[in-house]
C-alpha cells in the first residue's frame, strides 16, 4: 500500500507523467504560486537578462520570469510539465520571450556563460547528483550571474550548511541560505542565494 502511494506521489510531483502528472501540475500551480512570485521578485530579472528556470513544472514561475526578462528558458525532464508550461506561456513563446526544452539541472543544454539568472523552485530534491548540477549551473551562468533556489524544508535531505558547501565547491560565491515561512498550506522553504564571481 505504501509502495503504491509513493509511486502515485512520484507520478504526480516527483517525475510527473500521465493523468496523475497533469493533476499534480494543477496542484503545483496553485500551491507553488506564492513561492514562484517571491523567488522571481528576489531574482529580479531585468529586461536585458536571460533566465534559466529549472523544473518549471506547470510554468507559473516561468511565465513570471518571461514577462520580466529578455528571455526565460524552461528546462524540465517531464514531458507532461513541458506541455503545461507550453500552454501557460503560449503568448510568450510566440513572442520569443519563453523557450522550453527537455533537460535537467545537471544537463541543461545551455552554452557556457549564456544566462544571467538561474531559478529553481521545489525541485532541488530531484536533482540527483547535486554536485554535478551545481557545476552545470555555474558553467552556464555569466560572470556576475546569480542563482536563487527554493526548496520545501521537509524535502531537503541535507543541512543548509552542507548545501552551501556544495554550491561553494562548484565555484559560487556570496552563498547564503534563509528560511522563509509562507503560512497556510504552503510549507516553509529553505532558500539558497549565490553568485558567480564577476
Amino acid at each position: 500500500m505504501a509502495s503504491n502511494l509513493m509511486k502515485a506521489f512520484d507520478a504526480a510531483f516527483g517525475h510527473p507523467r500521465g493523468k496523475v502528472g497533469e493533476l499534480g501540475g494543477r496542484v503545483m500551480a496553485k500551491l507553488n504560486a506564492p513561492v514562484e512570485e517571491h523567488v522571481t521578485e528576489v531574482a529580479a530579472p531585468t529586461s536585458e537578462e536571460v533566465v534559466l528556470v529549472l523544473g518549471p513544472g506547470p510554468g507559473v514561475g516561468l511565465k513570471l520570469a518571461g514577462e520580466r526578462a529578455l528571455k526565460a528558458i524552461g528546462v524540465d525532464p517531464s514531458l507532461v510539465m513541458l506541455d503545461e508550461s507550453r500552454d501557460r506561456c503560449a503568448e510568450l513563446i510566440v513572442a520569443g520571450k519563453v523557450e522550453l526544452r527537455e533537460g535537467a539541472a545537471a544537463r541543461t543544454g545551455q552554452p557556457e556563460d549564456s544566462v544571467d539568472v538561474v531559478i529553481s523552485v521545489n525541485n532541488l530534491q530531484l536533482w540527483g547528483n547535486r554536485a554535478a548540477a551545481f557545476h552545470e549551473l555555474f558553467r552556464v551562468l555569466r560572470p556576475g550571474g546569480r542563482l536563487v533556489v527554493s526548496v520545501h524544508r521537509w524535502a531537503l535531505d541535507t543541512s543548509e550548511y552542507d548545501l552551501m558547501r556544495e554550491a561553494e565547491a562548484a565555484g559560487f560565491t556570496d552563498v547564503r541560505t534563509s528560511l522563509r515561512q509562507y503560512g497556510g498550506v504552503v510549507p516553509a522553504a529553505v532558500e539558497l542565494f549565490a553568485h558567480v564571481p564577476s
